[in-house]
């Protein structure tokens, strides 16, 4: 079979940046090719001060091996993986909206509570996706053994079309991809990781779940239950504080509600939710027995409605990130 040519030549201009985080900058860029082609895209670049380091590096780029071929409509699409000037770059899917630590913050300052029945659509989306990301497997068709392991409200994005997305694959786990300390590190957000997780053990696809639980229990609440003053003492919360009633921290959450909770926390893992599938379906089943119930759009409208606008970037850009060019350049040739 023939090898058509394919000639381009396109660069990223960054337009502003959209996140810092403490090993990497997310920028908004216009990704330009020929004929006045122009696509928004998100670039991920790694800290200068990471840029050196082996181990970081082959994770990153094992990051956007594994996500490239995690195509599913609850999960952030990854485009290219790229180089320049020696620094790698990650070229995604850009999500015009939110992720849930500024959602929650804006539902405080308004004063506002988020609907039940969208508290469990938006975990529902988390644990499709989790579910679409756990059964993936390679090309002889030998599971991955994907494990998140950061189900948190920073890596779940909600657009202002009510899309439910989630990013972040950095400290997964996946068999081939990413380097892991598993048992001699802890990674993760102490107060969003399952008990064990924080207690230095294997985990496998239940301790996403754990976190899923967790987004779920502070999307309803406003707070997040295991959250301390220190990392330490959110990661000892997790271990040992005891999961409550939930009905008597709000009395919007009915009994079967705190049942989903409670078999999401379950520590004693045996009796918490096997698969992410079996709690997408108890979640869905929750929001749709009645044969209605939320949909993409019903949380788009919620969410443009709480932000009126376009909200204000996170992070304020900056002017000279417009100086910022990645540029790339390929030419292929027709092969008889």
């Amino acid at each position: 079979m023939p090898l058509f040519a394919i000639e381009s030549d396109f660069r990223y201009e960054i337009v502003r940046k959209i996140f810092e985080g403490g090993m990497g900058i997310v920028y908004e860029a216009e990704q330009k090719g020929t004929r006045n082609f122009v696509k928004r895209v998100a670039i991920k670049v790694i800290r200068p001060a990471y840029a050196k380091q082996k181990t970081f590096i082959e994770n990153f780029i094992g990051e956007a091996r594994l996500v490239a071929d995690l195509i599913h409509t609850n999960i952030v699409q990854t485009y290219h993986l790229g180089e320049a000037d020696g620094s790698c770059f990650i070229a995604m899917e850009l999500i015009r909206g939110v992720n849930l630590e500024q959602f929650v913050q804006q539902l405080t300052e308004k004063k506002r509570t988020l609907p039940v029945q969208l508290a469990v659509f938006i975990t529902s989306r988390v644990a499709r996706g989790l579910a679409y990301a756990h059964s993936k497997c390679d090309r002889d068709g030998k599971s991955l053994g994907i494990v998140h392991r950061d189900v948190s409200f920073k890596n779940i994005l909600v657009a202002f079309e009510g899309d439910v997305k989630l990013t972040d694959f950095g400290i997964a786990k996946a068999r081939g991809f990413l380097t892991d300390q598993e048992g001699e590190i802890v990674a993760g957000k102490p107060d969003y990781m399952s008990p064990e997780q924080a207690d230095f053990q294997i985990t496998d696809r239940r301790s996403d779940v754990f976190s899923a639980g967790v987004v779920l229990a502070h999307l309803l609440l406003g707070r997040n239950i295991f959250k301390g003053s220190t990392a330490e003492e959110s990661r000892q919360r997790v271990m040992t504080q005891p999961i409550p009633d939930f009905r008597s921290l709000d009395p919007r959450i009915d009994e079967k509600l705190n049942d989903i909770l409670h078999h999401c926390l379950a520590r004693d893992t045996s009796r918490r939710y096997a698969t992410a599938d079996d709690l997408m379906y108890d979640l869905e089943y929750y929001i749709y027995h009645d044969g209605y119930g939320p949909t993409n759009e019903t949380l788009g409208k919620f969410i443009r409605e709480l932000f009126g606008q376009v909200p204000t970037p996170a992070i304020a850009p900056d002017p000279n990130d417009k100086t910022l060019i990645l540029a790339e350049s390929s030419r292929y040739r027709r092969k008889n």
